[in-house]
């Protein structure tokens, strides 16, 4: 299949969709039928006027005039900051002024019927044309609803092997540098090769393309693994999903820098499931149980709620609802509670936060509708003069969303408690009490009475009886977790880390148990081992009160000054290694904030460079809370939430000196910084809090191969129960990998590489250098697809190394890994250097290998490995080439002079359609000889040192000829025909060369090439010029087409 065959499939898919499918080249502005008056136009503006007059027939045509120059003129520079401008104006519509009976109206003009997708224009137009300020571009393919370009599709050959999805994605980010006009009204772009499809917002870079992998949201990839295409073609872009797509799944964060996000098709139709589910579970006699969204952690889960709260916000149904936002802390309430107001332009409300209890039911009782309100659990606890919180509200369209519903829903039932009752007197002052404050009023004798109090879901419930409740979280409810049950009802939506990690949402998570290295006395491991099965922390007074002597001994162990300095060691060493094999941050969870401290001072005793008293400095930080009256060993660092927040900033930056920052229990949930990679754990945890932890580490960045957990304390038995739960809520894939495994397949892949090797001595590769790597990719390179085998098997290895690259096994072979990846960079550095950022992204470089790596960065060289020096492209002289024939690793010459000289057609013919095609013939077919042993490699030597001197002498004729490069081009598109070479003088050929490329250069317009009527009257002019000289009649009509395509492949380079 070629890229037009595709092109045209996926313009029937269109089609059949809903769109009305036109040839740009139809209703170009030169056409017989324009719908634009000049190149430079991208939207369709009658087709825009027609929509608008439709669609707002009340509103005065100048008012409806004035709506549509705003869209078309939207006055701001910055192409994002335009497209976020653009964005509002579609969704909420353009607000106009008009007189009316003498009073100004204020109005707004809709662009789009939401409501109705039959009510606008779909338009799907291929090879449409645009002249930026440089130049002309023709993207695949550009979707318009109601005259605006809202999608582009660029597509490639999927039969190219070498023109894959991200050269497709490469060519995106072109079109927005050369037609930037086009991206002011973009909101989904597509990348695709037939196969491979993935889609991103204007400002996603290429890890944030992802695939779209169900039609209807419950069967995945239903048009089979090669199908990526049409799915995401009939599953996202049909007319209906698209407007709801638009309306509710898009949005901009500006957090000092702006972002355009989308949504993933996870996180699309996890919200269409949750409304419907609310909508009816709100009903009178209604559950009212709204059910569970389990989103694994990394995927999105904070959006996901975002745009549930949109959507839920205008739903009819819902009747103008009041959102509820519930967390458990309020770290993760501020957390939250940014990424809801950073959406405002989505959510077309401001959130709000309960600050106190009193606070929360101010803004609860008596409320009509309408809002968004974060609070914590803990503010629906009754005061203590109360026996049950009173009610709030008692609307039926209140909508509670709790994040992480597992930990924020402790029980329905009734405990007797033992309580101090409140004198009299006390009462009255005491209902004016904040949170976490007591007024201190003289009491009388204390008198006792028992009481019954039951949990958090009670509490909420009695303050909003006939809300519905729905939940988000990013780990699976536990069995026996009957309370989340009761509250929310099942799963609605499941999206597992197996499915995730399969989308490239999230990374693998792999573990490894540092346990041993710590050699404790014997007689405090058992102390150990018991106590951390037992404990962990839990948000219920109850269950800290209980455990708080137990947790009080065991910190006391595990902050014993010499195992906090034999930890520190350990993991400034282990860091190092991280560091080297794989670039990213680290984070460190201590039991105490006393330990905090304590390991941060081992830290920087050994490595005091990282220390610096300043926020803004030092690359080490603890991150906690706390408060002017703490001691004097935890004040340094106490920060405020200001400093915390620019501290966040700090460490979310890759390029940021702030690498490793250490914790107690803050950025252990909700907390999303990419670049983190490493995640040392020296605290008991289990459960919830667990799989929240280590989640830290699975976020996509780069190159990222996995992040690794880094076990300190002894977890690998609470990671086991974790396991447990996860696999009996049918979550798919495994929470965290065993180091061990990723060892594993690095010495699988280590032994075929020996074996690839076999029969070639590299046992020196230590100390032989440079010859000894040379040696032996001529040995690989004389195997039948020796490279290619030898290069997949290398990128293999080298993925499984970074990932256990600190393990003792691993450590003993990484200078053989260092040499195997030596050998494939030489083997495919051509390939590697002519690939996009993009692909050299994936590529595992050098620089990941650690430790005495046997070659530098630098030599990676084919040249340097050989001991040539570089030739300059184009000028292979005598000298060289002499060295090249001499040269003792003879498969590494024909690979090196191979390289040379496709690399010196590329650059000496390029555009010069004989020249290149003859030069690329004559390489292939001596290639190919060589490669089926017809011809030995001496002789091979030989004949390509021979084609190089034809190169050099065919690339000088220009000067002897006395014609310009572009003269030579058509001289040799004439002169292919014999008979001409034979009736013509070479003077008439020469001027004939000359004429052609004047009157072309003059003649060639935009698009030329690919329509008839142009084409026609520029074939007339080159027949009546080779008339003129009296061309051989016989074979004109060869020569016109051959002069046409030279034409075409030089107008591309006249226009570049």
């Amino acid at each position: 299949m070629t890229e037009d065959q595709l092109e045209q499939e996926v313009m029937g898919w269109l089609a059949e969709v809903g769109y009305r499918t036109v040839c740009g080249y139809d209703v170009a502005p030169d056409s017989d039928n324009p719908w634009r008056s000049d190149f430079r136009q991208v939207v369709l503006e009658d087709v825009l006027r027609e929509a608008v007059q439709r669609l707002n027939p009340k509103v005065p045509a100048q008012a409806r005039e004035d709506a549509v120059r705003q869209v078309l003129n939207l006055d701001t520079p910055a192409q994002l900051l335009a497209n976020r401008l653009f964005h509002r104006l579609l969704v909420n519509g353009v607000k106009v002024e008009y007189q009316r009976g003498g009073e100004t109206v204020g109005d707004y003009v809709r662009l789009a019927d939401f409501a109705n997708p039959a009510a606008n224009d779909w338009f799907a137009l291929n090879q449409f044309s645009i002249k930026g300020p440089q130049h002309t571009r023709r993207p695949d393919i550009i979707l318009f609803l109601n005259g605006l370009p809202l999608v582009v599709l660029e597509l490639k050959n999927p039969a190219d092997v070498h023109a894959d999805i991200w050269k497709a994605f490469d060519q995106l980010q072109t079109y927005k540098e050369q037609i930037p006009d086009l991206f002011q009204y973009n909101e989904i772009m597509i990348a695709s090769d037939g196969s491979e499809a993935r889609m991103g917002s204007l400002s996603a870079n290429a890890e944030r393309f992802m695939q779209w992998r169900t039609v209807d949201g419950v069967n995945l990839d239903p048009y089979g693994e090669f199908g990526e295409l049409e799915t995401m073609v009939r599953g996202i872009l049909t007319p209906a999903m698209l407007l709801d797509y638009l309306r509710f799944f898009v949005l901009f964060e500006d957090d000092g820098r702006l972002v355009k996000k989308i949504a993933g098709y996870h996180q699309f139709h996890a919200v269409r499931a949750a409304i419907t589910q609310v909508v009816a579970a709100s009903r009178p006699g209604g559950s009212h149980k709204g059910g569970v969204v389990w989103h694994t952690q990394g995927s999105g889960k904070s959006i996901t709620m975002t745009c549930f709260a949109a959507r839920v916000m205008r739903e009819a149904a819902m009747e103008n609802p009041t959102i509820v936002v519930i967390t458990d802390r309020n770290d993760l309430d501020g957390q939250l509670f940014g990424v809801f107001s950073l959406a405002q332009d989505l959510l077309r409300e401001q959130p709000v936060q309960a600050t106190t209890r009193q606070d929360l039911r101010a803004k609860l009782s008596k409320r009509p509708s309408g809002g968004i309100i974060f609070a914590t659990i803990q503010k629906f606890m009754p005061g203590e003069d109360e026996d049950a919180f009173p009610m709030l509200s008692d609307r039926s369209n209140i909508v509670v969303m709790a994040d992480e519903a597992h930990r924020t829903q402790y029980g329905f039932e009734a405990k007797l408690k033992t309580v101090k009752a409140k004198p009299q007197a006390a009462l009255s002052v005491q209902a004016a009490a904040n949170d976490g404050q007591q007024l201190q009023v003289a009491e009388p004798a204390a008198e006792y009475a028992s009481r019954y109090q039951v949990g958090y879901a009670q509490h909420l419930r009695d303050a909003l009886p006939h809300a519905t409740f729905v939940a988000f979280t990013g780990t699976p409810v536990s069995s026996e977790d009957r309370d989340t049950r009761a509250v929310f009802g099942d799963y609605i939506h499941v999206y597992d880390m197996q499915q995730a990690k399969e989308d490239g949402a999230t990374v693998a998570i792999y573990f490894e148990s540092r346990l041993a290295r710590l050699s404790l006395k014997q007689e405090e491991l058992p102390t150990i081992d018991e106590e951390v099965d037992e404990l962990a922390e839990d948000e219920e007074e109850s269950q800290q009160a209980r455990l708080k002597s137990k947790w009080a001994a065991l910190e006391k162990v595990v902050g014993a000054e010499p195992r906090v300095a034999r930890v520190a060691a350990d993991l400034v060493a282990h860091f190092a290694q991280r560091q080297q094999a794989q670039p990213g941050k680290a984070m460190v969870v201590a039991m105490s904030r006393e330990i905090c401290v304590h390991l941060y001072n081992e830290i920087v005793k050994l490595r005091p460079d990282w220390h610096d008293a300043a926020p803004e400095k030092g690359a080490v930080k603890i991150v906690m809370t706390g408060s002017a009256s703490d001691k004097a060993l935890l004040r340094p660092h106490i920060y405020s939430g200001q400093v915390k927040k620019r501290l966040e900033k700090r460490f979310k930056d890759p390029a940021d000196p702030l690498q490793m920052v250490i914790v107690r229990d803050m950025w252990l949930t909700g907390f999303d910084a990419p670049c983190v990679h490493t995640l040392y754990v020296d605290k008991p945890m289990k459960g919830h809090n667990l799989m929240q932890a280590i989640a830290r580490v699975n976020r996509v960045f780069k190159d990222k191969q996995g992040g690794l957990v880094v076990d300190y304390i002894g977890i690998a038995n609470e990671l086991k129960s974790a396991l447990k739960d996860y696999t009996a809520s049918q979550g798919r894939g495994r929470p965290t990998v065993d180091a061990a495994e990723a060892y594993a397949v690095l010495a699988e892949k280590l032994d075929i590489l020996r074996g690839l090797l076999h029969g070639y001595d590299y046992s020196d590769f230590l100390t032989a250098g440079h010859k000894c790597l040379a040696g032996a990719a001529n040995h690989i390179l004389g195997q039948k697809d020796g490279k290619q085998r030898f290069a997949d098997h290398a990128l293999a290895m080298s993925k499984a190394f970074t990932l256990c690259c600190t393990l003792d096994e691993a450590k003993a072979v990484r200078e053989e890994v260092a040499f195997m990846q030596a050998v494939k960079v030489i083997l495919t550095k051509r390939d590697i250097t002519q690939k996009k950022k993009t692909d050299e992204e994936r590529e595992l470089a050098i620089r990941q290998i650690i430790g005495s790596a046997v070659v530098s960065e630098e030599v990676v060289d084919i040249f340097d490995a050989v001991g040539l020096d570089k030739p300059n492209i184009g000028i292979l002289d005598e000298a060289f080439l002499a060295e090249v024939r001499n040269l003792p690793e003879r498969n590494l010459a024909v690979e090196l002079l191979e390289r040379l000289l496709e690399g010196e057609i590329k650059s000496r013919f390029s555009g010069h359609l004989v020249q290149e095609k003859r030069f690329s013939e004559m390489l292939a077919n001596v290639v190919k000889r060589y490669q089926n042993r017809a011809i030995e490699t001496a002789q091979v030597i030989e004949e390509l040192i021979e084609m190089a001197r034809k190169f050099h002498a065919a690339a000088s004729r220009g000067e002897a000829l006395g014609l310009t490069d572009d003269e030579v081009r058509f001289y040799d598109a004439l002169a292919e025909n014999e008979s001409a070479v034979r009736e013509l003088s070479d003077e008439t050929l020469k001027k004939i060369a000359h004429e052609l490329t004047e009157n072309l250069r003059k003649n060639l317009s935009v698009d030329w090439s690919e329509r008839e009527s142009v084409r026609a009257k520029l074939r007339l002019m080159v027949k009546r010029i080779l008339r003129k000289y009296k061309y051989p009649p016989d074979q004109q009509e060869g020569a016109v087409e051959l002069v046409l395509q030279q034409a075409k492949a030089l107008g591309e380079m006249w226009e570049a």
